[in-house]
């Protein structure tokens, strides 16, 4: 690849006590990666120096003070503060969420500016990250309030890929989310981003029931007969290729998944139970339906872990790549959409 063609992906350096650091330097200790993009890491050189020390890599950074001193085909390091900072691997601290949050705030801020053209978010503490000035249960509803368009959680691997409509809600209250607008709107958001991110023309989706056995015709709760049915195939009628609600319990253990290129479940960890079971530590977090292009790996900080240099980096590796083939894939969508 041409370096004028080689594609700019700013980093958020996650949790400094979790395992972000770690993951993005053996992604980027291989110099093969800057074939292929150009990392501009949102933290500051002592951070960053100190893991190099700590981990003991081989790999050099270009350290700027500003997007527009980026140098392309070198790991950049963009100072967002200068100050030291104290890390812990392994500790839950409300200073290092801020720290955090600075470097979300100021990636996301290049995101929208076109400073850089993909985001990919390391591991951030949902709870640490909390503060009167943020107050958002994790990337996804922040990106959805920064960037325009229809955000959804997007499981993505090369063979699976999990949407759902409702993400961090807690259990029991998904059914009360779940109306005829909201199933009407995730589904519009992963058809477009199945055509538009992934390059299938007529995408096929099956979309999972909200009860057990979808309701047993009303036994075990109402709601799929009542709202999800319905909706599926007033969305049907239009001619997109939508099928449900399936019974979730069997539906992947049967392999039925297979048939389909996206899968809708109704919430949390229906989806991603399944999704993480069968694809974990090389499947990616997109962010669908937003007007930039955004992904992460499918863990958390790992503190457990952290700082012991035995952090696998292939989940980050894989939301690298997949954020640098999406924006391509976005490219050609447009091209071909203006020759329309």
């Amino acid at each position: 690849m041409k370096k004028e063609e080689n594609i700019i992906v700013g980093i958020s350096i996650g949790d400094l006590n979790g395992i972000g650091g770690e993951i993005i330097l053996k992604t980027f200790e291989d110099p093969r990666i800057l074939e292929f993009c150009t990392p501009v890491i949102f933290a500051s050189v002592k951070v960053m120096s100190y893991f190099k020390n700590h981990f003991k890599m081989d790999i050099n950074f270009n350290g700027i003070n500003h997007v527009n001193q980026i140098i392309i085909g070198k790991v950049n390091v963009l100072n967002v503060w200068k100050e030291n900072v104290s890390i812990n691997f392994g500790k839950e601290d409300f200073k290092i969420g801020e720290y955090a949050i600075r470097s979300l705030e100021a990636a996301t801020a290049a995101l929208k500016d076109d400073a850089i053209n993909v985001l990919v978010t390391a591991p951030i503490n949902k709870h640490n990250i909390q503060s009167d000035k943020f107050k958002f249960p994790g990337h996804t509803d922040y990106l959805a309030e920064q960037l325009e368009g229809e955000s959804l959680m997007f499981m993505i691997t090369d063979f699976l890929k999990v949407g759902l409509l409702t993400d961090h809600v807690p259990v029991s209250e998904v059914a009360n989310h779940i109306t005829p607008e909201l199933i009407e709107s995730k589904i519009a958001t992963v058809y477009h981003s199945l055509q538009k991110d992934f390059q299938i023309s007529k995408p096929k989706i099956a979309v999972l029931g909200i009860n057990p056995h979808t309701g047993d015709n009303g036994v075990i709760g109402n709601e799929d007969d009542t709202i999800l049915r319905p909706t599926l195939k007033k969305i049907k009628d239009t001619g997109k290729l939508v099928f449900g609600p399936y019974a979730a319990d069997s539906f992947f253990g049967s392999n039925n998944y297979k048939n389909f290129d996206a899968i809708i479940a109704s919430y949390h960890d229906q989806g991603l139970i399944p999704f993480k079971t069968l694809s974990f530590g090389e499947g990616v977090n997109y962010t669908a339906g937003l007007s930039k292009v955004r992904t992460s790996p499918d863990h958390g900080t790992a503190f457990e872990i952290a700082g012991k240099g035995i952090a696998n980096e292939t989940s980050f590796k894989e939301a690298l790549f997949a954020g640098i083939q999406i924006f391509k894939h976005r490219l050609e969508y447009e091209t071909l959409v203006k020759r329309v």
